[in-house]
Order: structure tokens, then C-alpha cells, then sequence
């Protein structure tokens, strides 16, 4: 379980494009892991590794984990990640710095470290990074949004990588399941409620109080902040109470009249974690997920 090295990017591959990806087939895969790095707190980030086997290389995505900030790990999508792995894709979940740790950025500048260490190190796993891809759940959209709208942030790329200092943190698309888009909104829904733990959840990321507003991908959007518009798939669930459907309807149009790709879906009859649970819509919301990254590997 001992950190893999740093490997560079070669130029020809990177030129080449990413290589071809069937999301119809099949592979058994590789599953192992690996360190990352120790962060403020101590506790040493791990990496889950889905390797396909087969000759590659293969299309890399980054998972990063939901919890409303202040739980969960690499394990929390196991079932996606699988899923995604066994047709074709290099998928690497990593552990995240969970609010109780720090505060908001510090999951984000794990997450902007994580694309950094990956890009060097997917070679290791047969991956390509060419056109590398995140899926993300929950709070771990809400991470990947501001991930991919502020690669360059240097609050968010505050953790040096001194083995590939020059690799940046920019990706090429996000597919996300419940993302919370828009902070603020999901706080007043909570208070609404009358949902003290998803308050507290709140309280204990966004501290000073005043970055719920700051990292808030809608309010960025409105601010009208100059950001990296990547094509988003956003897939809802229409009976979830945690995040809106309204709220995810109005990220996306705000998304695309900003000039970016939001692909939004809806998945009736599912609540907030739908994909959790083996049933016709989790099978749903594997197949567009993998339609979507077929489409942009194609791009």
C-alpha cells in the first residue's frame, strides 16, 4: 500500500487523444490501493483502484466521495465505481479531508491535488489522462463543480506536487449524482426541515460562515466570475428532499446560459442516494452515465 511514484506525461499520448472506449463492454477487473498523502490532520488519504484488465490503456476518472462534507470515504460509490470500471475505465476513488479535519477549501484542495497526482501516476494503472473525468456524489459534486470551475484557483491548488510541479488541476468533464449546486439554497431547505444534522454539517464545513456564499457554485455563476465551464451531467433524483430538483433545474439553465454543457436528468421515483440501492434506476443511471463519457471521450 506504499505510494506509487510520479510518472510524466508523455507528449505523443497526450496528442493522440484518449483511446477508444466501448461503454457496452466488459472486463473483470484489478481492485487495489494505495496512499496518497497524509493530510493536516494526520490521517493518512487513500486511493481505491478499479483497474480493468485488459491491454489499455484506458480512459481515467476520478471519484470524489459525498458525506455532506463531514463523512464517508473512498468506499461510498463502490458500487458506481465498479460498474464504471467494468466497461473500460481506469476509475480511482480517493479519500477526502472531512470538515471535522477542516474546513472548506481543504476537501477542495484535496480533490485539486488528486487530479494533479493522478494525471502523474495513471500510466502506473494502465489509465490515460488525456481526457480525464470525475464523477462525484452529493457534497462530493458540490467539490467537483468548484474543482472544475477554478482549476487554477490557488487556494484550491495549495498543496504542492514537487514531483510534477508543472501538471495542472484542469479536467475535461464531471458527471454528477445529487450534487449540491447551490450551498445556500440546500441550508434554507435544512432549516426548513428543521434537519438539525444537515445544519450542523453546514456550520462545520463553511467556517468562517460567510465562504457558503463564497464557494457557492450558483452564486459563483450569478457573480458572474470568470471560471472553466467543463460539460457537466448532473443526474437528480425527483423525489429527493435533500437537494432540490428545483435548485439542480436552476444550476443547469444558469450552467448553460453562462455558455457551458450541463446535461441534466431526472430519475423518477428516487430520493437522494437512489444509486445505492440495486433497482432499474441505479441500472439507468449507470448506462447514461457511461453514454455521457463516451460522448465526451469522443469530443
Amino acid at each position: 500500500m506504499a505510494a506509487a511514484g510520479a510518472v510524466g506525461l508523455p507528449a505523443a499520448a497526450q496528442a493522440a487523444g484518449p483511446p477508444a472506449y466501448d461503454p457496452n463492454a466488459r472486463f473483470d477487473l484489478v481492485v487495489s490501493e494505495v496512499e496518497v498523502r497524509r493530510n493536516a490532520a494526520g490521517r493518512i488519504l487513500m486511493a481505491r483502484i478499479y483497474q480493468p484488465k485488459g491491454t489499455g490503456p484506458f480512459p481515467t476518472i476520478l471519484d470524489l466521495h459525498g458525506g455532506a462534507w463531514n463523512r464517508k470515504d473512498r468506499f461510498a460509490e463502490e458500487p458506481m465505481d465498479r460498474a464504471l470500471a467494468a466497461s473500460g475505465l481506469l476509475v480511482v476513488a480517493v479519500d477526502m479531508t472531512i470538515a471535522p479535519e477542516a474546513p472548506y477549501p481543504a476537501c477542495i484542495q484535496d480533490a485539486n491535488y488528486a487530479v494533479r497526482w493522478l494525471k502523474a501516476n495513471a500510466a502506473t494503472w494502465n489509465g490515460d489522462v488525456s481526457r480525464l473525468g470525475v464523477y462525484a456524489s452529493s457534497s462530493g459534486g458540490h467539490v467537483a463543480q468548484l474543482l472544475a470551475m477554478r482549476p487554477h484557483d490557488a487556494r484550491y491548488g495549495a498543496i504542492p506536487f514537487a514531483t510534477a510541479p508543472d501538471v495542472d488541476a484542469t479536467v475535461s468533464f464531471v458527471v454528477m449524482r445529487s450534487p449540491v449546486s447551490n450551498t445556500f439554497a440546500r441550508y434554507q431547505n435544512a432549516e426548513r426541515r428543521k434537519n438539525e444534522g444537515m445544519l450542523k454539517n453546514n456550520k462545520v464545513f463553511f467556517s468562517p460562515w460567510e465562504t457558503i456564499h463564497e464557494g457557492n457554485p450558483q452564486e459563483i455563476l450569478e457573480r458572474r466570475e470568470k471560471v472553466t465551464l467543463a460539460p457537466f451531467l448532473i443526474m437528480q433524483g425527483a423525489l429527493d428532499d435533500n437537494v432540490l430538483p428545483e435548485m439542480q433545474e436552476h444550476f443547469a439553465e444558469t450552467y448553460r446560459a453562462a455558455g457551458g454543457e450541463c446535461d441534466y436528468r431526472l430519475f423518477e421515483n428516487s430520493v437522494h442516494e437512489w444509486v445505492a440501492e440495486p433497482g432499474p434506476q441505479t441500472d439507468k443511471a449507470r448506462e447514461v452515465a457511461k453514454e455521457f463519457i463516451a460522448r465526451q471521450l469522443k469530443a
